[in-house]
């Protein structure tokens, strides 16, 4: 199939014409139906299907269209009105349209649509007969939960759709469409309540969707990538995720979502730190219980960036600082290692990653398989052979763990390395600095125009009833100030039972 552009491409008023244009450009395509019928009795006029076999459904084609064309009989009409009478009294489908530039039959075609050409008319109708097979509705793997809705996105934008829909019965939810993608034409949806976000983020999120210019568009990952602040920051600027009770809420807070055709991850954004920390379970279980378990994710990015870091900086500088016992313990293990503590620990961190990279990208009957049987075996087998100490092992392990703590999945990696880095030459005060370094790189850090810590450093009472703790939802009366019009969404206080 040619890949010019069509836009400036219009249908003319003889059927033969038109055919020609469509073969040219399907060259050699035998998926591409072309079926003739005719319309009109006794005065016939020449009329023609093009759909592609596998895109469209066939048997609404069949019942919908076929069927009612044949049966129909169309008499004493003029002969201009009869793409009008086909519309409105004979096609038994909904959503058609005319058109007569080539690039939107073209597209309509390919996306599954259905193009009735007649004889005579610089226009074809577009039929709705999408009909590809989609994905079923599941619970999605990555973000499994123990309370709360199972239902999660497939690759189909307009089932995504419905889902979000489905929990919003309210108009002022709002969608915008648009394509993406010189050779795809992806479709791009980009969703948000109307009253409550704000404008000046949506032209910016426009203004960026619109400034893209690219071959293709296969995942919500490319427009991700494309539109993000601070690209090299370890730290995501956009948050994505494959259930819609997490898009929703993110929606009634003021936020936008970002919607990729073929791709289960929808994006949402402005985003701020604090979201890393924040699951969709916490505000289905109770309160006490979601603070706690959001304190340990916070335990947990700081376990799983700085432990390493912090143990050789004592190791090498500061043995001072370690208790007698504990310090002899270390010393023990390490008798022998070939290897600096700096050393040991790169090694065992890289290890530790291919093995989580082997774990996930092996089937899913040998993968679990091979990540525990490598990590031990391995683990043991460095122990036993001097390679490495038992504490690094333990260190790493630790480390490992607690950032998959995280229900956002961060450069965690990098993070460590640096402070890694910067212990081995300077201790602890390598450490300090790094971690003044990762505040003052956090805090210049904007996503759409909204500073990423928000929230943190504040005050507030309000401000922080939803970061380091989930307090009770009649207490978080009022929506995240900077992302809203419409601060408030419940009903001040509690009532009394």
């Amino acid at each position: 199939m040619n890949t010019n552009d069509f836009s400036n491409i219009k249908l003319v008023t003889s059927l033969d014409e038109n055919i020609n244009i469509i073969k040219n450009i399907f060259t050699n395509d035998i998926t591409v139906v072309y079926r003739l019928l005719s319309v009109g009795r006794p005065n016939i006029t020449k009329c023609m299907l093009i759909y592609i076999d596998g895109m469209a459904n066939t048997q609404l084609i069949n019942e919908n269209i076929i069927k009612p064309i044949l049966l129909s009989h169309i008499a004493d009409i003029n002969h201009s009105e009869i793409m009008d009478v086909l519309m409105q009294e004979v096609l038994l489908t909904g959503n058609n349209k005319k058109s007569d530039v080539v690039d939107d039959i073209i597209s309509g075609i390919i996306y599954g649509k259905t193009m009735l050409f007649i004889d005579g008319f610089a226009n074809a109708i577009i039929i709705d007969t999408i009909g590809w097979e989609t994905r079923d509705i599941s619970e999605p793997q990555a973000e499994t939960i123990v309370r709360g809705p199972r239902e999660g996105f497939t690759e189909s934008m307009s089932l995504n759709l419905t889902l979000i829909r489905r929990r919003v019965i309210n108009p002022n939810l709002k969608f915008t469409f648009m394509k993406m993608g010189k050779q795809t034409k992806t479709q791009i949806c980009v969703c948000y309540i109307e009253g409550i976000a704000k404008e000046p983020i949506l032209k910016e999120l426009m203004k960026r969707l619109n400034d893209i210019d690219i071959d293709g568009i296969l995942d919500s990952g490319y427009v991700e990538e494309l539109i993000k602040d601070a690209p090299y920051s370890p730290f995501r600027t956009i948050i994505n995720t494959e259930r819609p009770d997490v898009v929703v809420a993110k929606l009634l807070e003021g936020r936008f979502a970002v919607i990729c055709d073929g791709s289960p991850i929808v994006l949402t954004l402005p985003t701020i730190f604090v979201e890393v920390f924040q699951s969709n379970e916490d505000y289905y279980d109770n309160f006490l219980y979601s603070s706690f378990v959001r304190l340990l994710r916070w335990l947990c990015f700081f376990i799983s960036t700085s432990t390493s870091a912090i143990y050789v900086a004592l190791v090498t500088f500061h043995q001072e600082l370690i208790p007698t016992p504990f310090l002899l313990s270390i010393y023990s293990a390490r008798k022998g290692t070939p290897f600096p503590s700096i050393v040991e620990a790169m090694a065992m961190m890289i290890i530790f990653e291919i093995l989580k990279e082997a774990g996930l990208r092996m089937p899913k009957q040998v993968g679990g398989a091979i990540s525990i049987v490598g990590a031990l075996v391995l683990g043991d087998a460095a122990v036993s052979a001097r390679l490495v100490s038992a504490p690094i092992v333990i260190i790493t392990a630790m480390t490992g763990i607690a950032s998959i703590m995280l229900p956002q999945v961060l450069g965690l990696v990098e993070i460590r390395i640096i402070f890694l880095l910067l212990s081995s030459f300077l201790g602890l005060y390598g450490y300090i600095f790094g971690v003044m370094g990762l505040v003052l790189h956090m805090m210049s850090i904007r996503s759409f125009g909204i500073p990423y810590m928000l929230n943190v450093p504040s005050f507030s009472t309000q401000d922080i009833k939803d970061t380091a703790i989930r307090a009770p939802w009649w207490a978080m009366y009022l929506r995240p100030k900077m992302f809203s019009k419409n601060k408030k969404r419940i009903k001040k206080g509690r009532k009394k039972v």
